[in-house]
């Protein structure tokens, strides 16, 4: 009856999965839906779908392992933006979604890299988009995960998917964009690739272009909390070491 009692652990999430649920609470808030697709992916909707026909030299940037000629495990979470573009009733209002999860590509696994990896991909089609709502998303979403104190800048860039494309930079959060060894002495980091979608692929789910336009945007949670957290190796996320992940036990 002395003895002492076993004390139970409380769990804790993982810290991607911490990430991923504060960046969908966020844009929920922004009014944005959360739309998941299937991994095992048709090469229709994760490649021609996304303006990226057979042979095109942008599928080597995105090699992934295929089960045959026609599935494969899909590189990015744009496949699901394709699904639910070709279902959308815009008569019934804009298309505002993200679409969060796992990806894999043929990468070989060292501090930056890993063959499977989560993205988070953003997607709002309407009447009159232009560059600027999809900058001033952007700003408030580096606010939010990086401090009220940032800014970015974007950068010209390309993705076959959108057009005109941009890669995104935001003011360093360890020097304040002064400059220093995490930044370069640049100044500023690069989180993230965004755009105005492409005509074709607005057209390859029957929108019409003439009357509908959109912006979109793909970012990384795993880099996200690798930038916020300054986690220097991918890798650490994937080795179930309890003393690495219960240092982010979260808040309440």
């Amino acid at each position: 009856m002395t003895l002492p009692g076993n004390q139970d652990q409380r769990g804790v999430s993982h810290v991607i999965v911490q990430m991923m649920d504060d960046l969908e609470d966020f844009f929920m808030g922004m009014g944005y839906q959360v739309v998941s697709g299937p991994e095992v992916e048709e090469d229709h909707y994760n490649f021609e779908m996304m303006n990226i026909p057979a042979n095109h030299p942008a599928r080597d940037m995105q090699d992934t392992f295929y089960i045959n000629n026609e599935l494969l495990m899909r590189t990015h979470t744009s496949p699901v933006q394709a699904r639910t573009l070709e279902k959308h009733d815009f008569s019934q209002g804009p298309l505002k979604m993200i679409s969060p999860g796992r990806v894999y590509r043929r990468d070989t696994d060292d501090a930056t890299h890993s063959h499977q990896f989560h993205q988070l991909e953003g997607l709002v089609v309407d009447k009159h988009i232009t560059m600027a709502d999809l900058k001033g998303t952007l700003l408030a979403l580096s606010k939010h995960v990086f401090g009220q104190d940032r800014e970015i800048r974007l950068r010209p860039s390309y993705f076959p998917f959108t057009e005109p494309s941009v890669e995104v930079d935001v003011t360093c959060f360890r020097c304040g964009g002064k400059g220093c060894a995490v930044c370069k002495y640049t100044g500023w980091i690069e989180v993230l690739g965004a755009g105005m979608v492409h005509p074709n692929v607005l057209r390859n789910a029957g929108v019409d272009t003439d009357v509908y336009g959109g912006f979109a945007f793909g970012l990384g949670p795993d880099r996200f909390a690798m930038l916020k957290y300054g986690i220097d190796d991918i890798r650490s996320f994937y080795q179930n070491d309890l003393r690495f992940l219960n240092q982010f036990k979260q808040e309440g």
